[in-house]
């Protein structure tokens, strides 16, 4: 959970999640963008093997 320039963002009661899939961390998200960018969150970034599969933006588009 980053803020657009990367720098991390915690928020409470919420950690780093680990997903089997990518459809379940796509499904996650679906479900809670609206409560990490409540918190300061503009991007989260989905990795596989520390590796970065891409960044997804939570800011409405321009």
């Amino acid at each position: 959970m980053q803020k657009g320039d990367g720098e991390t963002v915690t928020v409470p009661g919420m950690s780093e999640e680990t997903f089997a899939t990518q459809s379940d961390a796509e499904s996650w998200l679906g479900l809670h963008w609206r409560e990490l960018r409540d918190e300061g969150v503009e991007q989260v970034v989905l990795v596989e093997d520390g590796r970065v599969v891409y960044p997804m933006s939570l800011l409405d588009p321009e």
